[in-house]
């Protein structure tokens, strides 16, 4: 059984290979290129790093890094919890309003009979817990 030593595979690596590109018409060389494996793949490795390099570059230092869902200006995102809870506030605010100004027609108008009365009892400690405490 034949195994595969380490040296054998880099000079794999490292043999030589003839890239030919010709007219198919006239068969003439239009460009010839001395390559390796080894030469294949560091090229190849080179512009896929380049590629990437650009792509992060341009997505960092333009605004194109807006289009990307979920990302967004950190002060962008803490106004909108600012105006969230402005927007909560203002529709209490106008909730209230609109209940006083109600009660307030309905008893302008001598309509009490609808209104709600407070009918809570309170629970006050007598007079005599109080001095011996």
């Amino acid at each position: 059984m034949a195994t595969i030593q380490p040296s054998s595979s880099f000079k794999r690596l490292r043999n030589r290979y003839r890239l030919v590109i010709m007219n198919d018409d006239t068969f003439e060389e239009v460009a010839t290129f001395r390559l390796t494996r080894l030469s294949v793949y560091v090229a190849m490795s080179t512009i896929f790093v380049l590629l990437v390099g650009i792509t992060i570059a341009l997505l960092s230092f333009t605004d194109m890094k807006y289009l990307i869902p979920g990302y967004g200006k950190q002060g962008a995102i803490q106004e909108l919890r600012v105006m969230r809870m402005r927007v909560d506030s203002i529709e209490q605010a106008l909730v209230m309003k609109q209940q006083y100004f109600n009660d307030l027609r309905r008893v302008l108008q001598g309509d009490t009979a609808s209104m709600r009365l407070d009918t809570v009892t309170l629970e006050l400690p007598s007079p005599d817990s109080l001095i011996t405490d």
